[in-house]
């Protein structure tokens, strides 16, 4: 494992096209941002376990997919308070975090994904 000491503002570069930004560094907390191309799946790890469970147990079905109901959560109806796809208090980006509340993720003109205005 690398390990990297960095400031906020200070970025990391992965490849040529991924930019890994420290946005703010609380108590116990690191905000990070990260811009990669569209085609770059980016996940909280925690999220990433639970897609590759139900893929997992998906394959394992057959075809019946009654069985994930319990790893697959269905999207809120638009009606429903923070259905923008967020957790309650604003719409989340590419990488899973939220904006604060009343702040839409920024996208630049390229395939990059946003970060959320401080």
């Amino acid at each position: 494992m690398l390990v990297l000491s960095r400031r906020t503002r200070d970025s990391i570069m992965i490849g040529h096209q991924i930019v890994v930004t420290v946005l703010s560094i609380g108590r116990d907390q690191v905000r990070l941002g990260i811009e990669a191309p569209a085609d770059v799946e980016v996940h909280r790890e925690e999220v990433y376990r639970s897609i590759q469970q139900a893929n997992r147990m998906a394959a394992a079905s057959g075809g019946d997919v009654s069985q994930l109901a319990g790893v697959v959560r269905p999207a809120p109806s638009a009606a429903a308070p923070g259905a923008e796809g967020g957790r309650a208090g604003g719409p989340a980006n590419r990488s899973g975090t939220e904006a604060p509340a009343g702040h839409e993720p920024e996208r630049s003109g390229s395939a990059t994904s946003g970060t959320a205005t401080p």
